[in-house]
């Protein structure tokens, strides 16, 4: 069971890491039009997750998962214990 931390915005946080989790590198545009949500709202939560190393951007405009979101993911990882 996945331990979302209390920084974060469910279920939002946790579709963009899904997304992510399909080995793509994306950006907010391509994110948030397979969640469903404005690529603004996916920028900030993007940063937002970037700070607490759930996610990284692997170039200027896209970004893919960490470790420690693919942790998060498979509830291996208390999001409550990051540091951002």
């Amino acid at each position: 069971m996945r331990q979302p931390g209390d920084w974060m915005q469910n279920p939002t946080d946790d579709r963009i890491l899904e997304v992510l989790d399909s080995g793509l590198e994306l950006g907010p545009a391509a994110i948030a039009h397979n969640i469903d949500r404005t690529r603004s709202w996916v920028s900030q939560r993007l940063s937002v997750l970037v700070d607490y190393g759930l996610a990284a951007q692997t170039a200027p405009g896209y970004y893919g998962i960490t470790d420690d979101g693919r942790l998060y993911l498979t509830g291996d990882l208390n999001a409550n214990n990051l540091d951002n």
